[in-house]
């Protein structure tokens, strides 16, 4: 037998549409996106650790990372260590400090000095004294960097005053440490 067709005029039967979903406040949407970004930062640390795994990478020295406004000028001079060769040294740190610092030469025409020229000024002549500091100091470099022909290259193979200044301050407290 034949299916009744509903007469022309006659909608068929519908369910009930959904009732619109509650709005969210404005800490459940943070939530959810917090969650969202989450998930999101995990994937990508998960891709960079992958696609870095082959790339051989040395430690980095938070001493050359993190840095501090240097002014010596206005700070006191630090209080002076007991040994000799210690008290040069930090004396030549706190010169290279407030005169500046330099390469490819043991004064500039600014007054800035290396290493071993900051070393030298504050032995007052004492060439003994300025042997043993400049003894230190190489010490003190080739515990950190290995091999290092001399104070000269080593000072001239950077750009910046931060590691040379960084050794001599090491180097002081070697010298102390020491007794020397």
């Amino acid at each position: 037998m034949p299916q009744p067709h509903p007469a022309v005029g006659q909608a068929a039967p519908t369910t009930a549409a959904p009732a619109p979903a509650p709005a969210l406040s404005l800490e459940e949407r943070l939530a959810f996106i917090t969650t969202a970004m989450t998930v999101r930062l995990d994937e990508a640390k998960v891709a960079y650790e992958v696609n870095t795994a082959h790339i051989d990478t040395a430690p980095v020295d938070l001493a050359d990372v993190i840095t501090v406004p240097l002014t010596p000028t206005l700070q006191p001079s630090p209080q002076s260590y007991p040994t000799p060769v210690a008290a040069l040294l930090q004396r030549a740190h706190h010169r290279l400090l407030t005169d500046g610092w330099c390469k490819d030469l043991l004064v500039d025409e600014d007054g800035a000095r290396c290493m071993l020229g900051a070393i030298r000024i504050e032995s007052r002549g004492d060439r003994g004294l300025e042997a043993s500091a400049a003894a230190v100091l190489l010490d003190a470099i080739r515990r950190t960097f290995g091999d290092v022909d001399s104070l000269p290259s080593f000072n001239d193979a950077h750009g910046s005053a931060r590691v040379p200044l960084r050794m001599v301050d090491q180097a002081a407290g070697l010298a102390d440490s020491r007794g020397l």
